[in-house]
């Protein structure tokens, strides 16, 4: 029996067709205030074959949790299953490793934007009494009046090439014409041009566009960690031996400044 932990979204669908790869899959959830010294509890049980949940910051938490209290390792960001032997993505994506787990249950995390999602079906959620744990109160979502990046279809990304705050104008102004979210990179937000809840990258927001434009955006292997699931790369830089170009699917060698508001100006000519 593979126990698979969801928490209802496109990363979840995707832990869960993983997860069928390997055996019959148990999908369990848990709700109320996150919890996860209890949560962990509750998901600790030794007669699976394997736990599984998705690559994202609460699943890598909450099976470390897991491991910690049956004292097994956890592989996480794990892409294929053969017998003991796991593959994983490691470095944001610049290598596969493969490595032997041993005992038992298997602790895995699954590779974001690596399996198909599919319909998870029937989900029981486990009872989890409050064992005085720390838990998490209140979340406070920082304010947006746009599309959200993990759920746009069309993201705008600027980097260091666009000079300044203010030079996020042109990128603001591309990304509201395509319905889609503006990004960044992180020296971006290093900076300040940005907050760091448009980061995309290892450390920020992992995105699956059907379309990621990255504007003066070097490429950076932790940038093109959270860009890589986009399905279609669009890369405008001046350099053109910038490390983004090997992951993009188009590219315009051009200065962002020109190219950026005359593919604004086209939209606004088609669109009448």
């Amino acid at each position: 029996m593979i126990l698979c932990f969801v928490e209802g979204d496109e990363l979840s669908a995707q832990a869960v067709g993983f997860a069928r790869t390997l055996g019959e899959v148990r999908a369990v959830t848990i709700e109320g205030a996150y919890q996860p010294g209890a949560w962990a509890k509750a998901l600790a049980a030794p007669e699976a074959d394997a736990i599984v949940a998705a690559g994202s910051d609460r699943g890598n938490e909450l099976l470390a949790h897991v491991g910690a209290l049956l004292d097994q390792p956890l592989a996480a960001n794990v892409i294929s299953v053969d017998g003991d032997t796991v593959t994983r993505v490691r470095w944001g994506g610049s290598l596969l490793e493969e490595a032997r787990l041993h005992g038992g249950p298997s602790l895995l995390t699954v590779a974001p934007h690596v399996h198909p999602a599919v319909e998870i079906g029937d989900i029981e959620t486990l009872d989890v009494p409050d064992d005085g744990s720390p838990k998490v109160l209140e979340r406070v979502e920082e304010l947006s009046g746009g599309v959200s990046l993990r759920d746009a279809k069309v993201v705008v990304s600027g980097g260091r090439g666009v000079g300044s705050a203010e030079g996020f104008a042109i990128i603001e102004e591309l990304a509201g014409l395509l319905g889609g979210a503006v990004g960044c990179s992180r020296v971006v937000t290093s900076a300040g041009w940005r907050p760091h809840a448009d980061q995309v990258g290892q450390t920020g927001t992992k995105v699956s566009a059907d379309l990621y434009i990255a504007c003066g955006i070097s490429g950076a292997t932790q940038h093109i960690a959270g860009a890589k699931g986009a399905k279609k790369i669009l890369a405008i830089n001046t350099d053109p031996e910038a490390p983004i170009l090997a992951s993009a699917d188009y590219a315009v060698i051009g200065d962002l400044h020109e190219v950026v508001p005359a593919i604004s100006a086209e939209l606004r000519r088609v669109r009448g």
